[in-house]
């Protein structure tokens, strides 16, 4: 059966029959997530989550996410409702509560709300609009965002900082950032973006700090992680080429052959 998705900018209505892996993201907005059925496992930086059927999340915006939704073990698909907290929403929202401009958030980008009993139930209320798509106006759908923006501060005072810190990246250490990213398949200006640079700058300061291009030591580091799962974690090369940071497998092979010398199915 073929998967369906409804999305009106605002809110997505996902569903998955089969084991699906996301592409690398950079969460452009906040955004708030229901899994309905099935699970989700997400990868944010370093830190890895995994939510079930009943759980919500709240990620922050300018975070990189992996994310594999998994449908449940009975055969039903994964599904799931995100609600996308957008800069115009939230610029709009504080200016009507005179909610001042908040200092930069550094707190967790990833806050679990599964057991907030109201936000579940807002979720409740978008579940309808999954059989009937159409009937989600565009003025209904910024109704459902104000609320939602509504409910989290309603639930935790602390939020306003996490929500309302509307702040671009400032310029950070690249060598701190990059290898802790690095298996982020995502295009550099992105990479030059969160590390608060342009693009030009971004490609000198890297070359000043690891006297190579971000391609070729980006290609370099994912082989070498990869060799290490494979070799010393005894992890399947088919397992683990798209966790390090390569689109395919047949790229991924020929690269590790070229770098090591040997395949990668024959280093187990």
């Amino acid at each position: 059966m073929a998967n369906e998705i409804f999305n009106n900018n605002s809110i997505l209505y996902s569903c998955e029959y089969k084991k699906k892996f996301s592409n690398e993201v950079v969460v452009a907005e906040h955004s708030l997530t229901y899994v309905v059925s099935g699970k989700l496992q997400m990868q944010i930086g370093e830190q890895a989550f995994l939510y079930e059927a009943g759980d919500i999340c709240l990620v922050k915006r300018n975070e990189l996410v992996r994310a594999i939704k998994f449908p449940d073990e009975n055969g039903f698909p994964f599904k799931s409702i995100n609600v996308f907290l957008s800069q115009n929403a939230l610029i709009s929202y504080a200016t009507q509560k005179h909610i001042l401009k908040q200092e930069r958030y550094s707190g967790n980008p990833n806050i679990n709300l599964s057991k907030n009993k109201f936000i579940k139930a807002y979720f409740d209320s978008l579940l309808p609009y999954y059989s009937e798509p159409e009937r989600l106006s565009p003025s209904m759908a910024d109704l459902k965002v104000t609320e939602a923006i509504e409910l989290l501060l309603e639930s935790n005072h602390d939020l306003e900082t996490f929500l309302f810190d509307l702040s671009e990246p400032f310029k950070i250490d690249i060598e701190k950032y990059m290898t802790k990213n690095f298996i982020y398949n995502i295009p550099l200006k992105e990479f030059a973006r969160l590390t608060g640079r342009s693009l030009s700058t971004f490609k000198r300061d890297f070359k000043a700090l690891f006297h190579s291009t971000p391609e070729k030591w980006l290609k370099g580091k994912r082989l070498d992680e990869a060799r290490y799962l494979i070799v010393e974690k005894r992890q399947k090369p088919t397992d683990i080429y798209i966790q390090v940071g390569f689109e395919n497998y047949s790229h991924f092979s020929f690269a590790f052959k070229q770098r090591f010398g040997f395949n990668a199915s024959k280093a187990l």
